[in-house]
């Protein structure tokens, strides 16, 4: 212990200052001391240093022993307190013991101040350094409850069997138990009954094997809520190694799972969408790549990411250059949208409709392109077609515009042929050859602008009875004349080829599709075969053929010697806008047109081929199982019994013709040239007038209006229209005019009779 003292005295006599000082340093110690005789001094001294012992003589002039304790226990200081006296009664030694002080002493025997201070200093430095431990030990208990308060992670302690000695208050928050049952094994309530189980094997093992614990778990609490947890446990031992139990902490794990879960379903998301939607860094190596960017440029995630886009997604230079100005316009804006062309896997080029979007990282820096794409490759093909429906609307638009004066000049032409064999019966035969020759060539003439018609302006005829024969020799003789020499093609036609029933403009355009694909598999030459049977569908081969039904059928075969068609692209020939020709050569719609059409009727299509031996495509209609009958050629025309018939056309020639052909076949005619002129002659004539036959397009009151005002003048009058403007007949069903037949121009003179005829019944 050490010898030194610093000594506070509170004396007013020097004297007894120097007995107290040389008793002291008798008994070994080295003194450093102050003397202080009033209030301040001995406040002064306790404020500006340190003391070990404090001397006090009982009496003094303006101050006493007890108001000298009274001011150190003011100070709040563990200094030991010595009272020294020249007398002092019992009375007084008691009071001030009772006050605080350590000891009393009278001056006159000064022998025990010594063995006085030495205890007393020993015991107040053992005080000090035992406060000092406990306060220590109290601080880092309170650090450790602050640190255990504070963390943000729940805290836990075990015995040696795993049971819970302790929780900080986290482990309440997130578990929802209280301290009484979060303690021993009550922990356990808290995790989710499904995972309790296996939780409380996992913990015990751990627990038994004296080792370290991780495990993620779902929490239950009271409330209902379920909460994800992360919990590590770690072993404790003693300074002599014996296992004590583990330390632990609960981390809440809950926004985390849910930020995963978001995440994956933002993921799951990302690749169910129909869009190709990836990520390049600014080098364009392929970031990420989701499911809609394999479907539609075929490549694997694991094969694309990593690559460099432009490497796989670009194959012209013109693609190159723009990409690198969306680069330059992105460094720009931000943001760049825009059509791109592009290839995929295996080389196919798709047009794509593609939104990039600049993103930045932390710092706002460039990071890397969002890169979002929809395939548009159908969107613009079918642009592309409907601009050809458009530039064909026009020419139907032309066309019709110069149909009705075309069958006009043929209206004449055609009735003129008629009527001279009629009324020259005895001609010889050349004259009669080139009268047939001159009406032939006018039916084939009012049979092109139908075609024209019907193709521009998609008119088609309603479905009837068809024999097949006629379509099939028709189209054999476009083929025969049209296509190349070099190209042999043969008919086939069972003489006794059932009918069908269906629209013969939709039919012809299936077999010219056909045929025209058979020409072009054979660029070097070949054999064309058109062939037509009657065939019965049983139901095995039914079961076998999807659009097949048991029945009746008439099948037609187109085959050809070609390159025929790879097995692998065989089940795609019938998809729309697939072809396997040029660009430029082909719009992939002819096949799924024609198949369109065929099921349609009720029908089905069948394909064979073999890569360089040809392909054939059946065609199978259903059928009545009719054999058509042919009309007796030497058929007696209708004749009138002397009806008066009006006819009205702003055409002189027509005009005329139909008046020769009507009056030959005993009928009287009035004519007009307009609809003013045919109003008055039917309110003059109303009453010996039989029928009005009246063109629709003329100049002045046209025919609708004009058969309006005929019928406001006799509502029972009867007419029959004309036009050479199929459009016409559904116009006259449009507006529910009431008239009893109608002529599509150029007419035969069998059609104008008949016609005639059963209107008039």
């Amino acid at each position: 212990m050490s010898r030194h003292l610093n000594v506070l005295i509170i004396e007013d006599s020097e004297d007894d200052t120097l007995l107290t000082l040389r008793e002291l340093r008798r008994g070994g110690y080295s003194l450093d001391y102050v003397r202080v005789d009033t209030p301040t001094a001995m406040q002064t001294a306790l404020e500006e240093r340190t003391w070990d012992i404090a001397i006090a003589d009982f009496s003094m002039p303006a101050f006493s022993g007890l108001e000298a304790l009274k001011l150190l226990q003011r100070y709040n200081l563990d200094l030991p307190f010595i009272v020294v006296s020249g007398t002092i009664g019992e009375d007084v030694a008691v009071a001030v013991m009772k006050a605080g002080a350590h000891d009393y002493l009278l001056k006159s025997n000064l022998t025990r101040l010594v063995p006085a201070v030495e205890r007393e200093v020993r015991e107040a430095r053992e005080r000090r350094k035992r406060y000092s431990t406990e306060q220590a030990l109290q601080e880092s208990e309170e650090r450790f409850q602050t640190l255990c308060n504070s963390a943000p992670l729940a805290i836990f302690q075990t015995d040696c069997q795993g049971r819970r000695s302790y929780n900080n208050p986290l482990w309440h928050e997130i578990s929802g138990l209280s301290e009484e049952k979060s303690l021993g094994y009550g922990w356990v309530d808290a995790i989710h009954p499904e995972e309790r189980l296996e939780v409380l094997k996992s913990w015990e093992h751990t627990a038994s094997e004296q080792g370290s614990w991780v495990h993620e778990h779902r929490l239950l609490t009271q409330q209902g809520e379920i909460r994800w947890v992360r919990a590590l446990a770690s072993p404790m031992y003693s300074t002599e190694g014996n296992f004590l139990g583990h330390v632990g902490t609960v981390e809440d794990i809950t926004e985390q799972k849910q930020a995963a879960q978001r995440i994956y379903e933002q993921a799951a998301l990302l690749d169910i969408s129909t869009d190709a939607i990836s990520v390049c860094d600014l080098e364009n190596k392929i970031l990420f790549w989701n499911k809609g960017a394999e479907r539609l440029y075929k490549w694997k995630s694991e094969e694309a990411i990593g690559k460099n886009a432009e490497q796989i997604l670009y194959d012209s230079e013109e693609s190159l250059i723009l990409r690198r100005k969306i680069q330059a316009t992105l460094a720009k804006d931000g943001k760049w949208q825009g059509e791109l062309e592009q290839v995929t896997k295996g080389g196919k080029k798709i047009v794509a409709e593609s939104r990039w979007t600049l993103m930045y990282d932390e710092a706002n820096n460039p990071k890397s392109i969002l890169i979002v794409s929809t395939d548009i490759t159908e969107k613009k093909q079918l642009q592309a077609q409907f601009l050809r429906a458009q530039r064909l609307e026009s020419l139907g638009a032309l066309a019709g515009g110069i149909a009705h004066d075309f069958n006009n000049i043929l209206t004449p032409i055609l009735a003129v042929a008629q009527l001279l064999s009629f009324k020259f019966p005895h001609l010889d035969d050349n004259n009669k050859q080139l009268l047939g020759i001159l009406e032939g060539s006018a039916k084939r003439g009012a049979d092109l602008v139908k075609q024209i018609l019907s193709f521009t302006r998609g008119v088609e005829g309603t479905r009837t009875t068809i024999q097949l024969r006629h379509l099939i020799i028709d189209v054999a003789q476009v083929a025969k004349k049209t296509f190349p020499k070099f190209i042999d093609t043969q008919v086939n036609i069972a003489p006794d080829l059932w009918t069908v029933f269906g629209d013969p403009t939709q039919l012809h355009q299936v077999l010219m599709n056909l045929v025209v694909n058979a020409r072009d598999s054979m660029p070097d030459g070949g054999s064309l075969n058109i062939s037509a049977e009657n065939f019965w569908v049983e139901e095995e081969y039914a079961r076998m053929h999807a659009d097949a039904s048991v029945g009746s059928y008439a099948a037609i075969a187109v085959s050809d010697t070609g390159m025929g068609i790879n097995p692998e692209i065989l089940d795609r020939i019938f998809d729309p806008f697939f072809t396997t020709k040029e660009q430029g050569k082909g719009t992939g719609l002819g096949l799924s047109t024609a198949i369109s059409i065929i099921r349609s009727h009720g029908g089905f299509v069948t394909v064979y081929s073999e890569v360089g031996k040809g392909s054939k495509f059946n065609v199978y209609l259903p059928s009545s199982q009719i054999i058509e009958t042919d009309t007796p050629a030497d058929a007696e025309l209708p004749e009138g019994n002397g009806e008066l018939i009006l006819v009205v056309d702003d055409e002189a020639t027509i005009c005329e013709i139909t008046k020769n052909t009507l009056n030959s076949h005993n009928y009287k005619v009035l004519t007009a040239s307009d609809g003013i002129g045919a109003l008055a002659l039917y309110a003059q004539h109303k009453e010996r007038i039989s029928l009005v036959l009246i063109d629709m397009m003329m100049p002045g009151i046209d025919g609708p209006s004009t058969i309006l005002k005929l019928q406001r003048i006799n509502p029972e009058v009867k007419i029959v229209a004309m036009s050479g403007l199929m459009a016409h007949g559904s116009t006259i069903q449009h507006q529910n005019l009431q008239i009893q037949g109608f002529l599509s121009k150029p007419f035969t003179t069998e059609i104008l009779l008949n016609t005639i005829f059963s209107a008039l019944k």
